[in-house]
């Protein structure tokens, strides 16, 4: 997911009842139906945009809107913290990973593929410190008591300190999640401050000595729950949902089905409401959201011009039918539902990890209506978390694989196409037949040619724990799913040099092709394979047991 066209503004302290609407009844805690009922707030109880507002209170940076939501809205899209500030911690980060890779033993002379030997451990893990030991055993009952007041005063209004005091003195490090969960709402001031002291009280771990604890608390303590994998404690998943359905209710589904496969503990709040319009709409989001682009309209690439052949597009063939799509106009929209080649495609961006794919809607089973892909504001781990308006599933949007609701019981995954990141004037000239979503998408509006300003230049603002050493974080790589499920990752620049100096580039039985001045996918022998460019931290979190290829040692 991602913001537009501005610099990102810190989140300011705020009582909670400044973002949070009355406690939902809904959801009784050990309900193990697989789609029990929420109560939803009236909109009225919780006025979306002041909320936002009152978080930006003093900012000073006071960006510009070019998203067609409300100002306030616009404004707090994915900014847990200033870019300005978060530069620093991302120099000690990388530091930290290039002195951890070395450490292991990685160096320029790596064998032409590098698998990981255990995946979510090693060095990078190294940096975070060893995980507190935890128990497998219910709360006491003093300290869930103490948790419900907690968690329910917050929802409405506040921080009750003498429950938290009880919550700390547990030593319980599982409740650790929900602590970071609090944080997300209430970053600065006071509040931060209890919060944390009680995260250092629960796990033993004073992450306030972290270098970049003063850029986040929130962050940290986030980067490093991650890092350690720490259990949920019970009744996680309720407890987190009358937190997050106070910010919005629509997003009731995917916390009620019990039998999900989402993994709550690594999903957070992305600054923006959901997308709920229904398809082919191109009204504005009534509350601020990223809202999907349905049937972009197409122009041949001869009138094509006013894109710059330097900017990027994503390119996508189906069925002889090339398209491209223009980076900027995905920036804005993050999500695209579209017919190519006579089939029905759905092509989420996620601008965090740098990712974007396409996947058949129309490859399901007949039982399931055909998927509507939208963006849900949520993220997890830095990742959208995509979802299907005809059926309110949680979708993964890395893998396509059904996580919640009616795809998750019918055990579909979306079946994926090649995305190629290629430059317009490259891909057209590969692909003359092309087409280009039109300069206003078809919906008259204006679109900047760099609506997010570099804000992910320097490293992923939001949390993500450990990344794997062996690559710089933000890397592009090209990932494929090789035969017999071998995950591999080609670091894109290395693999285009190789290319333009007439090498073969070939790992796991799979062979890289220049398309444009992107990268395909093929068997060998055999046809192509469905492939996608991302950041390197977001492959290998998806695929641990990548191999990385590299080019042989001169």
């Amino acid at each position: 997911m991602g913001a537009a066209g501005f610099e990102p503004a810190p989140f300011r302290s705020t009582k909670a009842g400044a973002w949070l609407a009355p406690r939902s009844p809904g959801l009784e805690r050990g309900d193990q139906s697989s789609h029990s009922s929420f109560s939803r707030r009236a909109e009225e109880e919780a006025p979306v945009h002041a909320i936002f507002a009152r978080t930006l209170s003093g900012s000073p940076n006071e960006p510009s809107c070019i998203c067609d939501e409300a100002p306030d809205v616009c404004r707090v899209r994915h900014l847990p913290v200033s870019s300005w500030r978060y530069r620093r911690l991302m120099k000690f980060v990388r530091a930290l990973a290039l002195a951890a890779a070395l450490l292991a033993g990685c160096s320029d002379a790596r064998q032409a593929t590098a698998p990981a030997d255990e995946p979510g451990a090693g060095a990078a893990a190294e940096a975070f410190g060893p995980a507190p030991a935890v128990v497998d055993e219910p709360l006491a009952a003093e300290v869930d008591g103490s948790l419900d007041l907690l968690i329910g005063t917050a929802a409405v209004g506040g921080l009750d300190r003498d429950a938290l005091e009880v919550v700390a003195q547990s030593g319980d490090a599982r409740i650790a999640w929900l602590i970071s969960d609090l944080l997300r709402f209430l970053q600065g001031g006071a509040e931060e401050d209890a919060l944390v002291s009680a995260f250092v009280e629960l796990t033993g771990v004073d992450v306030r000595d972290d270098p970049g604890f003063g850029e986040s608390a929130w962050l940290s303590v986030t980067d490093h729950l991650i890092a350690w994998d720490l259990p949920a404690p019970p009744d996680y998943r309720e407890r987190k949902a009358e937190l997050f359905l106070a910010v919005e209710p629509a997003w009731e589904p995917f916390f009620a089905d019990a039998d999900s496969e989402i993994d709550w503990r690594l999903v957070s709040w992305g600054g923006v409401l959901i997308d709920d319009r229904p398809e082919g709409s191109d009204e504005p989001c009534p509350q601020g959201c990223i809202p999907a682009l349905d049937d972009p309209a197409l122009t041949a690439a001869t009138e094509g011009d006013w894109y710059p052949d330097a900017r990027s597009v994503f390119g996508v063939v189906v069925g002889g039918e090339a398209v491209a799509f223009p980076k900027h106009i995905m920036e804005i929209h993050e999500m695209v539902n579209i017919t190519i080649g006579g089939r029905r495609i759905g092509i989420p961006y996620c601008t965090l990890c740098g990712s974007a794919q396409g996947y058949f809607l129309d490859a399901g089973p007949r039982r399931v209506a055909q998927p509507v892909l939208r963006t849900s504001g949520l993220l997890s781990r830095s990742n959208k978390v995509m979802y299907d308006l005809s059926s309110s599933s949680v979708l993964d949007t890395f893998t396509g694989k059904g996580l919640s609701g009616p795809l998750h019981d019918a055990g579909v995954t979306l079946p994926q196409t090649t995305v190629v990141a290629s430059t317009w004037g490259a891909w057209k000239r590969e692909h003359p037949e092309t087409r280009i979503v039109a300069e206003d998408g078809g919906i008259g509006r204006d679109y900047p040619l760099d609506p997010l300003g570099g804000r992910d230049d320097d490293g992923p603002i939001f949390p993500v724990g450990d990344v794997d050493p062996r690559l710089p974080v933000q890397a592009n790589v090209v990932g494929v799913i090789a035969p017999g499920g071998r995950a591999v990752a080609f670091p894109v620049e290395q693999a285009l040099d190789a290319l333009a100096d007439g090498e073969r580039v070939v790992a796991g039985g799979v062979e890289m092709v220049a398309d444009g001045d992107g990268l395909r996918v093929r068997r060998r022998p055999g046809g192509e394979l469905p492939a996608h460019q991302s950041f390197w931290f977001a492959w290998s979190q998806f695929h641990p047991a990548t191999e990385v290829w590299s080019p042989p040692a001169s």
